[in-house]
């Protein structure tokens, strides 16, 4: 019997769990939930056959090696800066390791070691990164696999509202960590190139610099962009692409609404506000605005942002309730990111009976036989409920099938990775397809980034 060793029982463990129980019989599987909350990991178990629950303190050396030290493989759900305790144990006791997170510095460090150890610590194997990367590389191959160059490269994906549970004018509700929305794009200047120019866009005009994104039976979407897209000239073997852009999608007009936020300073984390703790929503607001012994916090902040009475972002701020003198932030020394989360949550919070949905968008140029063309592949997937979510299922499956098939001896290739390689992403993404996570491919004339021709790029 084989032992898999899951740590953190959130909720993306859930479909993750799911799918392994499915298949501990035939392949003869026994799993061990950890978790810092001992009650989590008895939920994701349930009264399941070859399951079992155990309270895990990660940061607990003989807690965590006793566990790591009798399974098989390992899973890390763990928030990612929480892995790098996880892999260490791994490397000492010889065991294969899979996370859905990026690879970090530390991460990479240990790379030598694991090879030297001839094991498998497999990374950005969930949906972004995950399913975007082995989407990606299954087209780049098989043009390179024909003779054709890679011209162009642009990836978006976004976790959104399913649109029959889109009833708010942000078209927007959490659907993961809202921690992670709302703080997105600080930490570092948005790096890219297009037609062969590097560009950059520093966090305070991220927001105002989308692509706009059509995805057939869906409609229109922006992208804004990731932090570093360059790292992926090395990772995908694009160094001489003239156009490579990766970005987060959503809804048109969510950009220049999120806007708001970030010019009056709301989305930063980099200080704690006096007396968070009894502040009102309004009064949150307030501690942004310039003092005035007449004006309302309503007309300073439309002032000071020059947003008309009849403007849709005025509605869309009014819709947030934030000039409530009742609600209160109710946190002690609260950042101005951690006090607009609490707001948001109040109305951005699904409802029991929405679904997500998730949308990724690649675009592909590349030359061919002295001839260009251009491929858009897309795909959309609409979770079930609040349990089997389209987020959960996108993380969860990639990290399941990977873990089965290091198992079985189906991936072999040593080291710290990503799933940019065939022999990885080719048999995952065929097993995807029968759970309905299904991409759609177009193909046109290459029309490039600058379609209509304007000069000055």
């Amino acid at each position: 019997m084989k032992e898999i060793l899951i740590i953190g029982a959130g909720k993306s463990t859930s479909v993750l769990i799911e799918h392994l129980l499915s298949k501990a019989e035939t392949e003869d599987l026994f799993l061990k939930i950890g978790d810092i909350d001992l009650e989590n990991a008895k939920k994701a178990c349930g009264s399941k056959n070859r399951c079992e629950a155990f309270h895990l303190d990660v940061f607990n050396p003989e807690s965590r090696e006793n566990a790591v030290k009798n399974a098989d493989i390992v899973i890390s759900m763990l928030p990612a800066r929480f892995h790098i305790e996880v892999a260490k144990a791994c490397v000492k006791f010889r065991k294969n390791m899979v996370t859905a997170s990026y690879i970090s510095k530390e991460m990479k460090a240990l790379d030598e070691e694991v090879k030297e150890n001839g094991l498998i610590f497999m990374n950005e194997i969930g949906v972004d990164p995950g399913i975007d990367h082995m989407s990606a590389m299954q087209v780049i191959d098989r043009i390179r696999a024909k003779g054709g160059k890679i011209l162009l490269f642009e990836s978006f994906t976004g976790g959104l509202v399913a649109p029959e549970s889109d009833t708010n004018l942000w078209n927007y509700k959490f659907t993961w960590n809202p921690r992670n929305v709302v703080v997105a794009g600080q930490g570092g200047v948005a790096k890219f190139i297009q037609e062969g120019k590097y560009k950059y866009i520093p966090y305070h005009r991220l927001f105002r610099r989308t692509e706009l994104l059509q995805v057939e039976d869906y409609g229109k979407f922006e992208g804004y962009a990731n932090r570093n897209s360059l790292d992926y000239m090395s990772i995908y073997g694009l160094e001489d692409v003239l156009t490579l852009y990766r970005g987060t999608i959503r809804r048109v007009g969510f950009s220049r609404a999120w806007n708001m936020f970030v010019q009056m300073g709301m989305t930063d984390d980099s200080f704690t506000i006096k007396d968070s703790e009894n502040m009102s929503y309004r009064d949150f607001v307030n501690s942004f605005l310039p003092y005035s012994p007449t004006d309302t916090v309503e007309l300073k902040l439309r002032h000071n942002l020059k947003i008309d009475q009849d403007d849709l972002m005025w509605e869309k701020l009014l819709e947030l309730d934030i000039f409530n003198k009742n609600k209160k932030i109710g946190i002690k020394e609260a950042t101005p990111a951690q006090a607009l989360q609490k707001i948001l949550m109040d109305k951005w919070s699904l409802a029991p009976d929405d679904k997500d949905m998730i949308v990724m968008y690649h675009k592909f140029g590349y030359e061919l036989n002295g001839k260009k063309k251009q491929i858009d592949a897309t795909m959309v997937h609409i979770g079930k409920d609040q349990a089997e979510t389209a987020m959960a299922k996108t993380v969860g499956l990639p990290v399941a099938i990977a873990t089965l098939k290091i198992l079985k001896g189906e991936i072999t290739t040593p080291g710290v990775q990503l799933p940019i390689k065939k022999e990885v992403y080719e048999p995952i993404l065929q097993e995807l397809e029968k759970h309905n996570i299904i991409f759609k491919e177009t193909e046109t004339e290459y029309l490039g980034y600058n379609p209509f021709g304007e000069v000055g790029n």
